[in-house]
């Protein structure tokens, strides 16, 4: 896959803006009850994809955008299409405590959340402290 930078930078931009949950939030959440009770598992294994993805999304934050792979965008590419797909399949109703709503979450989004669109640079939530820039510290 050879990317531009200006094709690199964008799916950065919405890699980031869809994965909403801060890093802390993330690693917290695969480890909850919730987290392991959705998602698809492939056979011959015993973590869903969603959770995998998890942790990679959580590694791929944590990474320089200089230092990103051809597999990280690869990864950030499918991050955005299963969180605009099953965003587009919301529930009606509270989703609070859906099903639904964890998967998205194994993948970095909390539909309850909103997206980070006026988050140019990245920068900690100010609840969460840090300098701004450092969004991979999450």
């Amino acid at each position: 896959m050879h990317l531009s930078p200006d094709e690199e930078a964008a799916i950065r931009a919405e890699f980031l803006r869809l994965t909403n949950l801060g890093q802390a939030e993330l690693r917290a959440w695969l480890q909850t009850p919730q987290s392991r009770r959705v998602g698809m598992v492939r056979k011959g294994e015993t973590e869903s994809v969603g959770r995998q993805s998890g942790r990679k999304i959580l590694a791929i934050r944590d990474t320089a955008p200089d230092a990103l792979t051809d597999a990280d965008y690869r990864h950030m590419k499918k991050v955005i299409g299963y969180c605009r797909r099953h965003l587009a399949q919301r529930p009606w109703g509270d989703v609070t405590d859906t099903r639904w709503r964890w998967s998205l979450m194994n993948w970095g989004h909390d539909p309850c959340l909103p997206c980070r669109e006026d988050d140019r640079g990245g920068g900690p939530r100010p609840e969460e402290g840090g300098v701004e820039g450092a969004r991979g510290k999450r």
